[in-house]
């Protein structure tokens, strides 16, 4: 019979196998091929100065949120900081304690990130970006805080009353659990989490609207509805998206979009979306993410055993949390920009219209402070969508070979 100690081991490397396997041979890897991007040729001197200063200013404060972000629970979780903790909550029923170790611990990362968070933000206000005030800025960080709090101890709950019942195999049927919340979780995300932070309303019926209809009609893709959110209520920036999947997915645009950017280039923007909904990137995303879900589960079932019963290993589970989201990242950053780089194909498929398509990417690009030549490390790091030359060079291939 198989050691108990071996089985989540076994699992864990089971599970690695099939996310790999999954990731290489779902990715579109290769679409076309690109010429060298250049940012010199389609942005201006002072385009390019302006996006540089600006990621000048920035980039040193939100840089060392992030690493305090990562570093606070690593050192408070793998220290005895974090037994201590929670020994000081003097709280008996550890259900009630671990939650509000949780919410303790993510309240102490937002204090300490407040400093570079509030000079960050000062840098986008200065370049026009923000545009809120600080009171909605400080209400959107707390119901943040919240809604991460939450998630964290539902899972944290979830793991250790499992491991309390079932302490050798507990990691098997957290591992279903924990898969099924996180798809509950994306197919619920539109109408759950998104309207905490924006107010959607329906696009008014014209012109526009009805070519965007058309357009999915055209595209084959079933769309009931175009949504506005008041994204001018906090920036400037320019944007739309897709969220969720079967009977809660939306298309999604900025009300800033709509103000700002010519119809055809909108209409570009759309088009680029209806390809993550006719590829169905969002139900894509999350069967990934349910794959990884689960093996981090397991993984910790081969790490941490028995153990994860004890509540007082709180804040060291919130560090092994950290760090898998942070290693995970570049790889889901590798797939986000493969599946960003299909939807620009599929926009310009569709609409059949490379000028616009370079165009749009150009104003985007300028409006947005987008980054045009990140450093490597922060590419892999942070980027989810291909830069703005990358973008714009898949546009001048693909009219070169149309």
């Amino acid at each position: 019979m198989l050691d108990s100690r071996w089985a989540p081991r076994i699992a864990a490397v089971v599970l690695a196998i099939a996310l790999v396997v999954v990731i290489v041979t779902t990715t579109p890897w290769h679409l076309i091929d690109l010429p060298a991007s250049d940012p010199a040729r389609d942005f201006t001197p002072a385009e390019i100065a302006r996006q540089q200063a600006f990621r000048s200013e920035l980039l040193p404060w939100s840089t060392t949120s992030w690493v305090l972000t990562v570093v606070v629970p690593l050192a408070v979780g793998f220290s005895p900081l974090g037994r201590r903790l929670y020994d000081a909550l003097r709280i008996n029923r550890w259900y009630v304690a671990v939650p509000l170790l949780i919410a303790g611990l993510g309240l102490l990362t937002s204090v300490i990130t407040l400093p570079t968070d509030i000079l960050a933000e000062q840098v986008t206000r200065k370049y026009g970006l923000s545009v809120q005030g600080w009171g909605l800025w400080a209400r959107d960080r707390a119901v943040n805080w919240l809604l991460v709090a939450l998630a964290m101890a539902v899972i944290a709950l979830c793991l250790m009353g499992l491991a309390k019942r079932r302490s050798r195999t507990w990691w098997l049927p957290a591992a279903i659990i924990t898969a099924l919340l996180v798809l509950g979780i994306s197919f619920a995300y539109p109408v759950l989490v998104e309207p905490r932070f924006n107010h959607f309303t329906s696009m008014p019926a014209g012109a526009q609207r009805d070519d965007f209809l058309k357009l999915a009609a055209e595209d084959g893709v079933p769309v009931k509805d175009v949504l506005v959110a008041d994204a001018s209520r906090r920036t400037t920036a320019l944007n739309a998206y897709v969220s969720g999947f079967g009977s809660t997915r939306r298309l999604v645009v900025y009300d800033t979009l709509l103000k700002q950017t010519p119809p055809a280039q909108t209409r570009l923007v759309v088009a680029h979306e209806l390809g993550h909904a006719a590829e169905d990137d969002v139900l894509h995303g999350t069967l990934i993410g349910v794959l990884g879900a689960a093996f981090g589960i397991v993984l910790l079932g081969a790490l941490l055993g028995a153990r994860m019963a004890d509540p007082r290993r709180t804040a060291a589970l919130l560090a092994l949390i950290a760090i898998g989201t942070t290693v995970s990242g570049p790889v889901q950053n590798l797939v986000s920009r493969r599946i960003e780089a299909r939807a620009d194909y599929h926009s310009l498929r569709l609409t059949n219209d490379p000028q616009d398509f370079i165009a749009m990417q150009h104003d985007l690009a300028v409006t947005n402070i987008s980054g045009l030549t990140p450093s490597r490390w922060r590419y892999w790091m942070f980027a989810s969508h291909p830069t703005p030359p990358e973008r714009i060079a898949m546009g001048r291939a693909w009219a070169d070979h149309r």
